[in-house]
């Protein structure tokens, strides 16, 4: 199996649907092992929590540092044999040695067809508003490969989102969420799991 961690800032979600996809069998080879938030108070772990799946809380009070944090978090996966990433509405940017370390295996969920909307700055609501105030017709999520450039790794899965008459920025974000985001992120985990699956296998014969 795939180990896969799930970093997480808010309600989970993106994480929920993860869960689910495992519960029904549509997330194999990957197995979610850990949950880290770094907001101690994310509903995120109480969903951890209520499937059996081990978490931590790794915040900037505990560790003010960026690079220290980053350190620990690696320190964190690498103790917890992790695999594989996946930031699930994870509002923080990783260090450069957890991004080096996992090269092509961690997964970002943004909520815009990239590279629409994307980049420094662009999360949550923003990301919302922004394509409101554009005029565009069709937004949607990605589900991409996390590189030293924010939201500019390799794109794995997209889904188009119709933007409606009388949107507002939060009805819009819930439906991309629904229609896209809970869509794609399991898959693209599945993906990219099947993926190092193969790779294993391969080393292994070599």
């Amino acid at each position: 199996m795939v180990r896969v961690a799930v970093l997480v800032s808010g309600s989970g979600t993106n994480l929920q649907r993860i869960l689910d996809a495992q519960k029904e069998g549509k997330l194999a080879p990957a197995e979610v092992a850990l949950v880290v938030s770094n907001r101690k108070a994310a509903f995120a772990l109480e969903r951890a929590k209520a499937a059996g799946v081990e978490s931590a809380v790794l915040s900037k009070a505990m560790e003010p540092d960026p690079v220290i944090w980053d350190e620990k978090l690696l320190a964190l996966l690498r103790a917890r044999r992790i695999d594989l990433v996946v930031l699930a509405g994870f509002l923080m940017i990783l260090g450069e040695k957890v991004v080096s370390a996992y090269e092509n295996r961690i997964i970002n969920i943004h909520p815009a067809l990239i590279p629409s909307f994307s980049g420094l700055g662009f999360y949550g609501l923003r990301v919302h508003e922004a394509a409101l105030a554009r005029g565009v017709k069709i937004t949607g999520a990605t589900a991409h490969l996390v590189n030293r450039d924010v939201d500019g790794g390799p794109i794995l899965i997209q889904k188009a989102v119709e933007l409606l008459d009388g949107d507002t920025p939060e009805s819009l974000q819930r439906r991309v969420m629904e229609q896209a985001e809970w869509v794609i992120l399991p898959k693209a985990v599945q993906m990219a799991a099947g993926r190092l699956e193969e790779q294993k296998k391969a080393e292994e014969r070599a």
